[in-house]
């Protein structure tokens, strides 16, 4: 499993630009079961990414596609874990809105 954390390094209003295509690529990969959760980071400075069921290797080619990537919009941080504890109702986990 992986979390990736994104970090903004241009104005808000070019990350504005791009947030469709960035929209669509997370679909993508939830779609294809590769994405468990994203979000916005508060205050708003980037985002975090949890990913599983692919290899590091996979996730760094699969970021490539990323617009955020592709414009230079964010830098990725990225951390590998290995989950051993999960909370009991994890799988009743849904979008908070």
């Amino acid at each position: 499993m992986f979390v990736i954390s994104l970090t903004y390094k241009k104005p808000i209003e070019v990350v504005e630009r791009f947030i469709q295509e960035h929209i669509l690529f997370l679909e993508k990969y939830y779609s294809r079961n590769k994405f468990i959760c994203s979000g916005r980071k508060e205050p708003r400075t980037g985002g975090i990414i949890l990913a599983y069921n692919l290899s590091k290797l996979e996730l760094l080619n699969l970021l490539k596609e990323d617009p955020f990537y592709q414009n230079q919009i964010a830098d990725y941080d990225i951390t590998e874990f290995t989950p051993t504890k999960f909370a009991k109702d994890f799988e009743h986990f849904t979008e908070i809105t």
